[in-house]
C-alpha cells in the first residue's frame, strides 16, 4: 500500500495496512539545518515517513487602492519589517518581527474600529499560484497527501481577526461590542468564501486546512467559541464541500471543551490532539479515548505526538513507546493518522526516523 493510500483510508476512517505516520508542516529552518537542504518531500521519504504536505503559494496582487510599502530593518536576531498600506480614506500600518525560525505579529493592522471597513472595502483577494499546486502535486505523487490553507494569516475567520487585532483585546470587544466582532468576521468570512470561488476549484488538494490555536479552549472560553468561531467555520466548510474537498479543522491547545462545535462545524478532520505538555488538554490515556469515543464516529483523526519533549528532545525508544499507545488510544478502528501535534524546528533526524518506524510496527493486519 502507498503512503497516498494509506493516509486517504484513514482519512476515510477506515484501516489501512498500517498506522499512517507523519509531521505537521516542515518548516523551511529545520530543512536547512538537519536535512541537509532538501525539499519537504524529499525530507519525508528520507525519514521514512508518510508525506503530508502544504501548498500554499499566492501570486502578487496589486491594486491602486491597496498599495501596500515595506521597509525592513535588522534587529540582534532577524528583523522587523513595517507594513504601510495606502487606501483612497487613510493609511494602516502593522509591523511583523522574524528570525531564522518564525515570524510573528508585532503591531496589529486593525487599531480603530472604522479599519476594519476599508479592509472590507480596498484589499483585494489573494490570487493562489494554480500551477504550482499541480507541480506540487506530480512532484509528490503516491508519497503522501496534499493540503492546503485559507487565505488570510490564519484559516478561520476568528483566528485571522485574533492575528489583524490582537487576541486579548479580540476577546474583551466580545463583551464591549459583539456587533462590532461579528461585523469584522463577517468581513473576513466574505473575503474567504471568495477566495475559496475563484481559486480552489478544480484543484488536486486531499484537505484544506482551517481553524487555528486562537479558537482552542486554552484561548477562548466555550462560549465563545460557539458564538464567535461555530458559525463562521460553517460556511467556510461549506463552501470547501462544495467544491469537493476535505477538510481538516485545526486545534493546536485545548479541544476537550469544544469536541461538540468541532462535531457541528462541518469538518472531516479533526487535528492536533496536542498533549498537555504542549499546551493542549488532553492529558491522560480516559482523556484521550474520550476524545476518540466522541470524534471517531464522525471525524478522523490527525496528531497527538509531542514535537517537542519526545521528537526534538526524547530518546528512540521513548518515541516508540509513545506511538505505540497513540496507536492504542487513538488508532483503535483506523481513521486516525499519527502526527506530530504542531512545528518543530530542531528534531534530531534520527528521532524522526525512530518515528516513523514506529509506526511501521503498528500493523492492523496482525
Amino acid at each position: 500500500m502507498t503512503s497516498k493510500e494509506r493516509m486517504l483510508l484513514a482519512l476515510e476512517g477506515q484501516t489501512p495496512d498500517r498506522l499512517p505516520v507523519t509531521i505537521h508542516q516542515w518548516q523551511d529552518y529545520h530543512l536547512q539545518h538537519f536535512m541537509g537542504g532538501m525539499t519537504d518531500i524529499e525530507a519525508n521519504r528520507a525519514c521514512g515517513l508518510d508525506a503530508s504536505i502544504n501548498c500554499f503559494r499566492l501570486l502578487e496582487t496589486e491594486s491602486p487602492s491597496w498599495r501596500v510599502e515595506a521597509q525592513t530593518t535588522p534587529t540582534r536576531d532577524g528583523h522587523e519589517t513595517l507594513y504601510t498600506i495606502h487606501t483612497p480614506e487613510g493609511t494602516l500600518t502593522t509591523r511583523e518581527g522574524s528570525n531564522a525560525m518564525t515570524t510573528w505579529v508585532l503591531e496589529p493592522l486593525v487599531k480603530h474600529a472604522e479599519d476594519i471597513e476599508w479592509i472590507r472595502k480596498y484589499q483585494p483577494v489573494p490570487r493562489f499560484d494554480r500551477r504550482h499546486a499541480f507541480e506540487t502535486y506530480d512532484a509528490l505523487g503516491d508519497s503522501g497527501i496534499l493540503r492546503t490553507f485559507l487565505c488570510g494569516k490564519q484559516g478561520g475567520c476568528w483566528q485571522d481577526a485574533c492575528e489583524l487585532y490582537g487576541v486579548e483585546r479580540l476577546i474583551l470587544a466580545t463583551y464591549d461590542d459583539p456587533d462590532w466582532v461579528h461585523r469584522f468576521l463577517q468581513i473576513l468570512l466574505a473575503q474567504k468564501l471568495r477566495y475559496i470561488e475563484e481559486n480552489l476549484r478544480g484543484l488536486p488538494f486531499d484537505l484544506v486546512e482551517t481553524g487555528g490555536g486562537a479558537s482552542s479552549n486554552t484561548v477562548i472560553s466555550p462560549a465563545i467559541h460557539r458564538e464567535f468561531c461555530l458559525p463562521y467555520d460553517q460556511k467556510l466548510h461549506e463552501a470547501l464541500h462544495a467544491l469537493g474537498y476535505r477538510v481538516v479543522y485545526h486545534t493546536c491547545g485545548g479541544m476537550m471543551r469544544i469536541l461538540d462545535c468541532i462535531l457541528e462545524n462541518g469538518c472531516d478532520v479533526s487535528e492536533t490532539l496536542s498533549p498537555a505538555a504542549i499546551g493542549g488538554d488532553i492529558a491522560t490515556d480516559g482523556q484521550a479515548r474520550q476524545l476518540h469515543d466522541t470524534l471517531r464516529p464522525k471525524l478522523s483523526l490527525i496528531g497527538g505526538m509531542d514535537q517537542i519533549n519526545l521528537l526534538t528532545y526524547g530518546t528512540p525508544d521513548a518515541i516508540a513507546r509513545e506511538v505505540e499507545r497513540l496507536f492504542q488510544v487513538f488508532g483503535a478502528g483506523g481513521g486516525y493518522i499519527c502526527s506530530a501535534s504542531d512545528h518543530f524546528f530542531e528534531a534530531p533526524v534520527e528521532n524522526l526516523r525512530a518515528f516513523a518506524r514506529a509506526a511501521q510496527r503498528c500493523s492492523y493486519s496482525a
